[in-house]
């Protein structure tokens, strides 16, 4: 999993009044959940769109006030006509305890069936898995170079080291099929 450090400043003052202010000097209200307290703070705008706006999982070391916390986005909140980042949610992550993440799938290669006249189709956009977040990488990268036509690959042959899907096995991520006629 990348990780990226975020600074940010712990608010005394909570509130909507309070929030409109920070969000016109160019900073996010943000909670912390799942430690011993819920902690609201707020960081800088620009800071953060790195970590809002990428399909990869990235863990976020928080720095609040001088104390470092792992965590990662839980929720995220946009405005609706300028699409700027108004609230985000980040869940406290412990190095002993499990994280349930979805992961974005890459494919790589080109499949044997696509070069016969087949048609690539991915069913599944992202997987969702449980495990350590030492284990968790940034996204899957699913091999597709082997497959033929009216083949396809299901969640229980993704090389999942070390973490636990949270789909059927029998679910499919990708498969060639015979292309329709005209």
């Amino acid at each position: 999993m990348n990780r990226i450090t975020l600074s940010g400043n712990v608010r005394q003052q909570v509130g909507t009044k309070n929030a409109a202010q920070l969000r016109r000097v160019k900073r996010v209200p943000c909670v912390l959940y799942g430690g011993a307290g819920t902690v609201h703070f707020s960081v800088d705008e620009a800071a953060l769109r790195k970590v809002v706006f990428t399909p990869e999982v990235t863990g976020i070391e928080l720095e609040l006030d001088g104390a470092k916390t792992l965590a990662m986005v839980h929720q995220k909140q946009f405005h609706p006509i300028s699409d700027r980042v108004i609230h985000v949610d980040f869940m406290e992550m412990k190095e002993d305890r499990e994280a349930k993440v979805q992961l974005s799938i890459r494919l790589k290669g080109q499949p044997i069936g696509v070069r016969n006249g087949g048609k690539l189709s991915q069913v599944m956009r992202k997987v969702t898995v449980k495990g350590l977040p030492n284990a968790i990488p940034a996204h899957l990268e699913v091999d597709v170079a082997g497959l033929d036509i009216n083949q396809s690959v299901h969640v229980g042959d993704l090389k999942l080291n070390g973490l636990i899907p949270l789909h059927d096995a029998e679910e499919v991520v990708v498969s060639v099929k015979v292309p329709k006629k005209v």
